[in-house]
C-alpha cells in the first residue's frame, strides 16, 4: 500500500470518526438504546472483570501460557492523590472540563496520523479509555472506535467525574496481569496505592501507554524523561477541579 493511499485511508477513518460523534441527538439516542450497555449500573456497583482482562486471558491460552491477575479494588480515597494528578495530567489534562471527548487532542491526533498515513494515535480521554478498558476489545478499527465515543458519552452522562476516574485507576492496565492501581503500586513497589510518593505516582503514569513492555518495572531514559515531564504538569494543575475529585 502506497503512502498516499495509506493517508487517504487514515483521513477517511477519522473523518468517519468525528461524523459518528456529531450524529444528530435522536440517532444517537436511538443508537444507545439498541447497542450500548447499561452503564447505570456502574453508579452503585464495581465491575467483576473487564474487556481487556477477558481478551488477555484469550491471548494466553491460545498462546498456551498461564495467566494470573493481580486486582484489588480499592475506593478513590485510598488512591494517592498524587496518583491521581499523575494520571490525569499525562492522560487528560481537561478531564474535569471535557464532556468525554478532548476535541484539541482529537485534532492533534488526526494531524499526527494524517502525516503518518494511519492510525497511530487516538487522541482518546480517560472516559473514552475507560469505554475500551470495561467493554470493548483492544483493536484498532473504526467500528470500535465508534462504540468507544458512544459509551464514553453514556458514561459521562451517568456518572460522576470522580466515579470515572475511580473506575479508570481501577482497571487501567499496569503490567502484565495487573490491573488498578492497587496492584500496580504493589507489584512495582511493594507498597499500598495511597502511599505512592509524587515520583513514584509520575513513573507509573508514564508507563500507562505501554505496561506489559516495562513490566517488570524497567526504567529507561525515555520513562525518566517522560516521568520528569509528568511531574511539571502536575504542579502546573489547577487546584480546584483536582481538589473536586479527591475530597
Amino acid at each position: 500500500m502506497s503512502k498516499s493511499t495509506r493517508r487517504r485511508r487514515a483521513a477517511l477513518i477519522l473523518i468517519s470518526l468525528v461524523l459518528v460523534m456529531g450524529l444528530p441527538l435522536g440517532g444517537l439516542a436511538f443508537v444507545w438504546l439498541v447497542t450500548l450497555p447499561d452503564v447505570a449500573v456502574l453508579e452503585r456497583t464495581n465491575p467483576t472483570s473487564t474487556a481487556l482482562m477477558e481478551a488477555r486471558l484469550a491471548q494466553a491460552r491460545e498462546r498456551g501460557r498461564p495467566f494470573q491477575t493481580q486486582w484489588v479494588w480499592v475506593p478513590l480515597s485510598r488512591i494517592s492523590p498524587h496518583l491521581q494528578r499523575a494520571v490525569i495530567a499525562a492522560e487528560d489534562a481537561s478531564f474535569f472540563t471535557h464532556e468525554g471527548f478532548d476535541w484539541e487532542g482529537i485534532k492533534d491526533a488526526a494531524l499526527h496520523n494524517l502525516e503518518a498515513g494511519e492510525i497511530r494515535r487516538g487522541g482518546s480521554t480517560i472516559t473514552q479509555q475507560l469505554a475500551k478498558n470495561l467493554y470493548l476489545s483492544p483493536e484498532r478499527s473504526l467500528l470500535r472506535k465508534a462504540r468507544e465515543a458512544l459509551i464514553a458519552r453514556s458514561l459521562e452522562h451517568r456518572l460522576s467525574k470522580r466515579r470515572i476516574l475511580e473506575l479508570y485507576l481501577n482497571v487501567a492496565e499496569w503490567g502484565r496481569g495487573v490491573y488498578g492501581a492497587e496492584a500496580a503500586a504493589r507489584h512495582h513497589f511493594g507498597k499500598s496505592a495511597r502511599d505512592l510518593t509524587p515520583e513514584e505516582a509520575a513513573l507509573l503514569a508514564a508507563i500507562l501507554p505501554a505496561p506489559r513492555r516495562h513490566d517488570p518495572l524497567k526504567v529507561t531514559a525515555q520513562v525518566i524523561k517522560r516521568q520528569q515531564r509528568i511531574l511539571r504538569w502536575m504542579r502546573k494543575l489547577d487546584g480546584k477541579p483536582y481538589e473536586s475529585a479527591t475530597d
